[in-house]
């Protein structure tokens, strides 16, 4: 996932992004940023909150659940006094060639 430098909410996407690093598949022990499933950040600084637009590898993941949540307390640890929202969106489809260089080298590919 990209982030533009120009972008007005650039800082704060960019701790977003460093705390989803800590968030890890519990099933790889990969996070999800290198598994390539975060799509996109929105801030709305006047709400005080943030959305995150994720996918997982399939819609059937049985810790789908587990991975989210993990990302919504990280989120809201990471900007203290913001509420975390995360969506799944299914579209477009979670392949391989989402994953990172070190996503890749993690999994041995």
């Amino acid at each position: 996932m990209n982030i533009d430098i120009t972008d007005p909410h650039y800082s704060e996407k960019m701790k977003v992004l460093q705390a989803l690093y800590g968030v890890k598949d519990p099933e790889l022990n990969i996070n999800i940023v290198d598994l390539g499933l975060v799509y996109d950040i929105f801030i709305n600084e006047e709400q005080k909150k943030v959305r995150i637009e994720m996918t997982l590898s399939t819609r059937s993941c049985p810790l789908g659940g587990i991975i989210t949540n993990h990302a919504r307390v990280a989120i809201e640890d990471e900007l203290e006094g913001y509420e975390a929202e995360v969506e799944l969106v299914w579209e477009p489809k979670w392949n391989y060639d989402n994953i990172s260089a070190e996503g890749r080298a993690a999994l041995g590919l």
